[in-house]
Formats: C-alpha cells, structure tokens, sequence
C-alpha cells in the first residue's frame, strides 16, 4: 500500500518528532540542534519559508521529509525519515520527488543536505537523483561528515 504524502499539519508534530528521533537515536546521532527544530517544527521550518511533507498510511505518519529555506534559492533537505516497518516500499522516493517539484516551483537553484557516514541507504538514494558531495562547511551538525549538494 503506497502511502499518501500531505503537508505537515500541527496535530502531526508528535508523529514527525518521534519518527525522527528513532532513526537519530538508533545511529547515535541525535543533537540538541535535531531537538530545537523537531520541538518547533512551525518556527524553524516552516514561518522561515519551508515545508515539511509527511507519508500517511491510513492515519499513521510513517515518513517525513522537510525543505528549509537557506537563503533566495538555497534550501536545506532535512529531517528525511520512514519508518522502520515501512522501508524499503519507494516512500523516501516518494518525499524526495515531492520535495524537489516544490523545490523548482519555488524556483531554488540548489538544495543542500548534511548527512552521516553510517546513512548508506540514504546517501545512495541522493546519489541517484544526482546530489554531489561537496566539502562539509558550515554544518550545523557535530556528527554531520558529510555535504551533499543538487543543481536545480
């Protein structure tokens, strides 16, 4: 069953706080930087100019995948989760595609993501839709060894 993908809404912010912080925590990588905006995903995310997209099955929230606006055409890929028993179905795939089409109609040029060694399964995701990496500067993640960056 292919989930469907909605806007974040307030009454899901326990959900996308928790399915997070499982995926943060299971990889040792959850910092009070991953907390402040999971705790205030309306102030960081979205009253800056981002958005954040949620994957529903039935009414359970099972993925999540936010853009947060950088700069005039720079945005930040953050906060990309599904959750344990719903991996491997293409739902990343599905918050990605949806992402980068918001991305373009907002007319970025470039979206950015800071990421970690141990995120294979992700990192090859970004890889195919053509991310680069590039050197890690100005990282808001202690544990963030890698940058990865897309040309619009």
């Amino acid at each position: 069953m292919l989930p469907e993908i909605i806007e974040f809404e307030d009454r899901y912010q326990e959900a996308f706080r928790l399915l997070n912080i499982e995926w943060l925590d299971h990889y040792h990588l959850t910092e009070s930087h991953d907390l402040q905006i999971l705790d205030a995903p309306r102030k960081y995310i979205l009253d800056r100019g981002g958005v954040i997209y949620l994957a529903r099955i039935d009414e359970q929230i099972v993925g999540s995948a936010a853009l947060m606006k950088e700069g005039n055409d720079v945005y930040e890929l953050a906060k990309m989760s599904v959750s344990t028993g719903f991996r491997q179905m293409g739902i990343s795939k599905l918050l990605l595609d949806k992402c980068l089409v918001w991305a373009k109609r907002q007319e970025a040029k470039r979206i950015i993501l800071f990421s970690n060694h141990q995120l294979t399964a992700a990192l090859h995701l970004y890889e195919k839709y053509g991310f680069e990496h590039v050197p890690v500067v100005d990282s808001p993640f202690e544990t963030a060894d890698i940058k990865m960056e897309l040309k619009l």
